[in-house]
């Protein structure tokens, strides 16, 4: 596995692999890598001849200097672990100045998903993202890209930009992966001490709560009160606790096939985010 830190030189590695007729996988990542991201890189195998994980963490989606400044890094132990899966051929790692050089001025907006759960809360977050998401697909090549369903808004919010600027990659999603105890995998899950690691627990357990409260035809609001009531006395600041559907990301008061739960609730100030479709397959 290499480590590649220039555009330059990563654009004579993409120039390689296209005379050698290779199919480009990327997987985009903001380091302290766990078995979520393992899962990602697991899922281009069939559909990539040659992978690539970049590892940035993007200042301009962060609207809070604190928690960029906290966000955990560890460049090293990234490429020990990436290295140990075997099928990583590149871990791209550019820093600040190279992904942002002097006298960037480009930001891109996706309408509607960016306005909405996260969005709303996080003013400019999603146009950080937005605007990474298609620096990294453009500067790899990618043919083809893995993002998890944990992150279902802004899944959703590539896939619109995929769609709306003709960017030739398909999108691949990967559904959550999951602690043992039902907690979703998520690198600010380090932040947690120990009292507040076993709180968490709370999170998942609340929401699958609430979706057999609501399959079992409890009106959706009551059951939305009774979760958020729950996460309340757990301890839990909760900042949304909505259903919306899996597509468009609208709100509905209906379990439509399609539905899913999503939250976002912070322990002291670790914010942590979950999602669960209210039908599962």
């Amino acid at each position: 596995m290499r480590i590649i830190r220039s555009r330059s030189e990563l654009a004579t590695q993409r120039a390689q692999w296209r005379t050698e007729g290779q199919r480009i996988g990327v997987v985009p990542t903001m380091g302290s890598l766990h078995s979520g991201h393992l899962a990602l890189v697991d899922a281009l195998d069939g559909k990539a001849t040659r992978r690539i994980v970049s590892v940035f963490v993007n200042p301009i989606q962060f609207n809070n200097l604190a928690d960029f400044e906290h966000y955990p890094r560890g460049l090293e132990a990234d490429a020990a672990v990436l290295e140990g899966t075997g099928k990583v051929d590149v871990l791209y790692a550019p820093d600040e100045t190279e992904m942002y050089p002097p006298g960037f001025a480009t930001r891109i907006t996706v309408a509607g998903p960016d306005a909405m759960l996260c969005g709303a809360e996080r003013p400019g977050h999603f146009d950080g993202v937005a605007t990474v998401v298609s620096k990294l697909l453009l500067q790899t090549g990618a043919d083809v890209a893995a993002f998890g369903e944990k992150d279902y808004q802004q899944l959703c919010l590539i896939r619109r930009l995929v769609c709306d600027l003709d960017l030739p990659v398909s999108i691949v999603p990967v559904p959550t992966v999951r602690e043992a105890d039902g907690l979703a995998l998520s690198s600010r899950n380090r932040r947690l001490n120990a009292a507040q690691r076993q709180q968490a627990t709370h999170l998942p357990a609340a929401l699958r709560a609430c979706i057999a409260d609501i399959k079992a035809g409890r009106p959706v609001a009551d059951s939305l009160q009774t979760c958020r009531d729950r996460l309340t006395g757990s301890g839990f600041n909760v900042h949304y606790l909505e259903l919306r559907t899996g597509d468009t990301l609208e709100q509905t008061a209906t379990p439509q096939p399609d539905a899913r739960l999503f939250v976002a609730a912070s322990l002291g100030d670790i914010r942590l985010i979950d999602n669960m479709p209210l039908h599962q397959a």
